[in-house]
């Protein structure tokens, strides 16, 4: 991924989603471009039309960071895309991720043990780790029963934005599944501004963009998001409907990774069908008695 593509279209796309009224500016005129001209951001974020046309080409570099939040400011950007507008601009300047130099992570499909065992203590909701490629590198039990249709049999680390975008049972799995499309690569845009050296995810990403259109529309269109917190739908060959909340924990001991967890209210109809699912799954691993 160039760099100053990425910035380039990043500045363009924000400019083009901001009307005049949501930048506070007077609205009218024949207009032929969508959203805010380049003289407009440049009044409103105080820095020279040339200069603003410098920074949209892609030449990022030695931005200061008063100009960007300045830019950020301007552009009505939210805190995710103002962290990857930041981003963007260290990789412009050669700054690693965070300032600190890039390591490896977790090898794909392991997981450190200590690690699963903290997931196999949660057993009321779904655990699992997955990396900035959207691996899963582990699970918990209940989460191995929940992703069942994802993991399969077979022993290819499973890859959540792969079944999001070539797998047709995601299409059942997730009711929502235009959202969770989105989402899915919006989270990957942001990661790819974070570690724009992170050459899996470039392949990634390349596979996705050739086979799967919708991604590759998605993809151009330079969202970013962080996961957070919230509420999703599901639907699960074995127990039926789930409605989960979840909540997205970094793994500070391996950067690039994140925990997530997904419950349900107690008490409620989802509740039941995940310790009807936890049972089931119990039932998929017993040990199989030697003959």
């Amino acid at each position: 991924m160039d760099n100053r593509t990425e910035v380039r279209e990043f500045l363009m796309t924000r400019r083009a989603k901001l009307t005049p009224a949501q930048a506070g500016l007077p609205v009218g005129g024949n207009r032929r471009v969508p959203g805010l001209r380049r003289t407009e951001v440049a009044a409103l974020a105080g820095v020279s039309v040339e200069y603003y046309a410098k920074l949209e080409r892609g030449a990022i570099a030695g931005a200061s960071s008063s100009v960007l939040e300045a830019i950020a400011s301007a552009l009505r950007l939210d805190e995710t895309e103002r962290v990857h507008l930041l981003d963007l601009a260290r990789a412009a300047d050669g700054v690693p991720a965070s300032g600190r130099p890039r390591r490896r992570g977790t090898r794909p499909g392991q997981a450190r043990p200590p690690l699963q065992w903290a997931l196999e203590a949660i057993t009321d909701g779904v655990a699992f780790v997955r990396d900035a490629r959207q691996d899963l590198l582990a699970t918990n039990a209940l989460g191995r029963a929940f992703y069942s249709p994802l993991i399969g049999d077979g022993g290819r680390t499973p890859n959540l934005a792969r079944f999001q975008f070539l797998d047709p049972t995601s299409r059942d799995f997730y009711p929502d599944w235009e959202v969770f499309a989105g989402m899915c690569v919006a989270i990957m845009r942001a990661e790819a501004g974070r570690d724009p050296h992170d050459r899996a995810l470039q392949d990634l990403v390349g596979e996705l963009s050739t086979r799967s259109e919708t991604f590759r529309t998605l993809w151009g269109a330079h969202d970013v998001r962080t996961h957070g917190t919230g509420t999703k739908r599901f639907h699960h060959p074995v127990v039926g409907e789930l409605t989960l909340a979840y909540e997205e924990l970094a793994v500070t001991a391996e950067p690039g990774q994140v925990l997530m967890i997904y419950t349900a209210e107690p008490g409620s109809a989802s509740a039941e069908r995940l310790r009807l699912l936890a049972s089931w799954g119990a039932d998929q691993h017993a040990t199989v008695p030697e003959h």
